[in-house]
């Protein structure tokens, strides 16, 4: 069987190729798109098995080279360079560090999921980037109104409903620019509401066909937001080789430097989906306040003081991806937290 390594770049493709015994038999450039790299591998003589790395837009390239290759393996990229460190780095060097890793079944694989739940990620994150300029937006109403001076009629959220868009449309600001741009905020804000709620209804239609989402509901504190996100990167729960290495991969867990007799605990690592991991912690925020179960643990973990408080929470987000991965692989609603009368 053949062995090929691929430097992948948009418009341009190292291959090096190795023959049964591992030795290098070709390096080409394949000049052009991704489906110039498919007709490379498919006009190779013999069997082939095929690695290159995880970049944006790997699911299409690898798509199409499972149709032509007996073996296809998405290679971890910085996995990758902490295995096959060189001080040469160059494409034809990459491809080969590429094609030797698989040869010798070396390669830290990525998980490739499927075109319908890639689609469904990219439009969770989608969602998450509206989130945040819709965010922004607000918080440039408010300071235009903090610059003139004036404080809305009602604390809290009253200034974002229909009301309170309307006293902030027509308040009186000190000059016209001023007014200018609070007329522009309104108009983003309401076009980035319009956005978000096209993009929320089509995440609550692909909702319905994953009962896994209304498993992961039954958490307190886990709403369809926080259970689609972590549903769609989970994918497949089978994958996980045991429970714990679920923090792993959405980045819950410390940092460890261990030597001897140290064990030094830093910061979580953070690896992984920022936005899973952002709902994750919003869901054990939430958690604390519904789930008697969930707020005892906190207290414990923070052990009276209240600078550990966001170390547990984050603790607690953990114990909950936890839950949801062995949730998904039984079948059984949550029993961990019971919601408190």
């Amino acid at each position: 069987m053949l062995t090929v390594g691929l430097d992948v770049h948009q418009r341009m493709t190292v291959a090096c190729v190795l023959d049964e015994h591992g030795k290098p038999l070709r390096t080409d450039t394949v000049r052009g798109g991704w489906e110039k790299v498919v007709e490379f591998v498919r006009d190779l003589k013999g069997q082939t098995q095929v690695c290159f790395e995880a970049s944006v837009g790997y699911g299409p390239l690898h798509d199409g080279l499972i149709k032509v290759a007996q073996r296809v393996v998405v290679a971890h990229p910085g996995q990758v360079r902490l295995i096959f460190r060189s001080k040469q780095k160059h494409d034809r060097a990459d491809a080969k560090k590429l094609a030797t890793l698989l040869f010798l079944d070396q390669v830290p694989p990525v998980h490739v999921p499927s075109a319908d739940i890639r689609g469904w990620r990219s439009l969770i994150e989608h969602r998450r980037r509206l989130i945040d300029r819709r965010t922004k937006t607000k918080n440039g109403l408010r300071a235009a109104l903090r610059s003139a001076g004036l404080r809305p009629v009602k604390a809290g959220h009253w200034l974002w409903t229909r009301a309170g868009l309307s006293w902030l449309a027509s308040v009186d600001l000190p000059s016209d620019a001023e007014c200018c741009r609070r007329d522009v905020l309104l108009a983003e804000l309401d076009h980035f509401e319009r956005l978000t709620d096209l993009v929320t209804d089509r995440l609550d239609k692909l909702a319905k066909g994953h009962p896994g989402i209304a498993l992961l509901m039954t958490i307190p504190g886990v709403g369809p937001r926080t259970a689609e996100a972590v549903v769609a990167y989970i994918d497949d729960p089978g994958r996980f080789a045991r429970v714990r290495s679920i923090g792993s991969y959405f980045g819950l867990v410390p940092k460890q430097d261990q030597s001897g007799g140290r064990n030094r605990l830093g910061r979580i690592t953070k690896n992984g989906s920022a936005t899973v991991r952002r709902l994750l912690v919003e869901a054990a925020w939430s958690a604390c306040r519904w789930c008697s179960q969930a707020k005892a643990f906190v207290e414990r973990v923070t052990g009276g003081d209240p600078g550990r408080r966001k170390i547990a929470t984050v603790a607690l987000a953990h114990k909950l991806v936890r839950m949801m991965l062995a949730m998904l692989r039984t079948g059984e609603a949550c029993r961990w937290c019971k919601a408190s009368s």
